[in-house]
């Protein structure tokens, strides 16, 4: 119980694929429990509630964040991205289509996790950060290429049960490629 005259809760606004959910959460409330319990969004997967899976990796200002570890009253006034917010309408992103096309899933119950991690493994290798796999991390030496076992290693906080790792990063790397050729 709080001492008299300290709240436990407060309203929040997150910003969630682009809209604004005003509501109420306990400070203790997950960032993932809110997504799911409280905004219906269930594509994000509660897997090991311990940060270790990746299961429920979302976007928080366009970096990965497990959302199982992040505070929902610290992600207020953050841009949210889920795996109901990556697609563009019926159009699927180069991402998700590369996963399609190449069974980068089998159960997929954590496709969604992966797809939001190999979301931010592109933008930190385009903006230039380096890995533990990265022989040349000079600043000059620009983003190293990203080889299968540069891919394996961003994408290691991220679990599957079913074993599609190969598929997952031949979805990864073809997803660089098509997403090269959409932003050239």
């Amino acid at each position: 119980m709080a001492p008299a005259g300290i709240s436990t809760s407060s309203s929040i606004t997150l910003h969630v694929n682009g809209e604004k959910y005003t509501l109420p959460v306990d400070h203790r409330t997950t960032l993932l429990d809110a997504l799911r319990e409280r905004l219906d969004l269930t594509g994000t997967k509660k897997g090991c509630d311990q940060g270790q899976c990746g299961a429920c990796t979302v976007l928080v200002d366009n970096r990965r964040a497990v959302s199982c570890l992040t505070l929902a009253v610290a992600a207020e006034g953050r841009e949210i991205t889920t795996i109901e917010g990556v697609a563009d309408g019926d159009e699927l992103h180069p991402v998700q289509q590369a996963f399609v096309e190449l069974d980068g899933f089998q159960c997929g119950y954590c496709t969604p996790g992966q797809i939001c991690s190999a979301l931010g493994v592109l933008q930190e290798h385009a903006d230039g950060w380096p890995s533990a796999a990265t022989e040349d991390v000079r600043p000059e030496a620009g983003p190293p290429p990203l080889t299968p076992e540069e891919i394996r290693e961003r994408m290691s906080g991220n679990l599957c049960r079913c074993g599609a790792y190969v598929s997952i990063v031949r979805a990864v790397a073809q997803a660089a490629e098509n997403t090269k050729e959409t932003v050239a």
